[in-house]
């Protein structure tokens, strides 16, 4: 069953005022672009699902989406937090904002733990791009489920024994739909998606026109 958007980490959320607006400029216009593609959004039975960060420079801190705004088709300031420190064996994090962080934020601080020159995450789900790289780029075990330790912990698992450094994108086995893009900015980490996602449309198209 997908259950994403049900926080499951035990988490500190500290009643802040809004980033600075400023500095979201560039989130707020990825997250909403790829909410619009349908890669962001929310399951029939109300579950929201995908979220997007970046990483503050020269810290482990990051501002990222915050929890159940998967329905909205627009985010704005209010809707981003500050996960401001973290414990990824005790599964706990501190954030501080207007909103919960989102309930992936341990495994995008697993990532930005890890590797020092990655500073923006985008997570996403799209059944048939799930599936098509399911097992054929760098892909979490099955029996590990999102939101916990042991999803961090396949982060570091990836990092270490496939060239995830390289793709930068994982399929999330466990994690229905799930998959995950990375780059040294948000740019980077949009382009990424982005050519696997125009390719998945292609495939798709073509798979149709054969059938035809």
């Amino acid at each position: 069953m997908i259950d994403e958007g049900v926080v499951k980490y035990s988490c500190e959320w500290v009643l802040g005022e809004k980033v600075d607006l400023e500095s979201l400029q560039s989130l707020i216009q990825w997250r909403n672009y790829i909410h619009q593609l349908g890669l962001i959004g929310v399951y029939d039975n109300g579950i929201g699902f995908g979220n997007i960060s970046i990483r503050i420079s020269g810290t482990l801190q990051f501002i990222i989406s915050g929890s159940q705004t998967g329905h909205l088709a627009q985010l704005e300031a209010e809707h981003f937090t500050v996960v401001t420190d973290f414990n990824i064996e005790q599964n706990h994090l501190t954030c501080c904002g207007p909103i919960q962080a989102s309930s992936e934020s341990l495994t995008h601080a697993a990532i930005y733990s890890v590797q020092p020159h990655i500073n923006a995450i985008i997570h996403v789900h799209h059944p048939q791009l799930w599936r098509s790289l399911l097992y054929q780029i760098p892909t979490t075990r099955q029996q590990v489920k999102y939101g916990t330790p042991a999803m961090a912990a396949e982060m570091f698992r990836l990092f270490e024994e496939e060239n995830l450094s390289q793709q930068k994108i994982l399929v999330m086995a466990g994690h229905e739909d799930g998959l995950l893009t990375f780059g040294k900015d948000l740019n980077e980490a949009g382009e990424i998606l982005m050519q696997y996602y125009k390719f998945s449309l292609g495939s798709s198209i073509l798979k149709t026109s054969d059938e035809d």
